[in-house]
């Protein structure tokens, strides 16, 4: 199975190797036809602390870092 690759905007890089990136997802409502927009946040591994706040930033799924650290930054957009 293919690794999930996720493009999204940090909106924290204070823990040390770690960023937050949130990712925004649009899809239509089955029922109401309307189209939704869901932001979700995830834990990426940066292992030289090189991206900063407001940065665009595409993660790719790898091995577990920690309990809720499942990505890590494959590159900056």
């Amino acid at each position: 199975m293919p690794k999930k690759v996720l493009t999204g905007i940090v909106v924290s890089d204070k823990p040390n190797k770690t960023i937050t990136v949130m990712v925004e997802r649009k899809y239509s409502h089955p029922v109401l036809k309307k189209v939704v927009k869901v932001k979700k946040k995830y834990n990426a591994h940066d292992e030289n602390n090189k991206y900063k706040n407001g940065d665009k930033v595409s993660i790719i799924e790898s091995k577990p870092y920690s309990k809720n650290k499942k990505f890590e930054v494959m590159e900056s957009n």
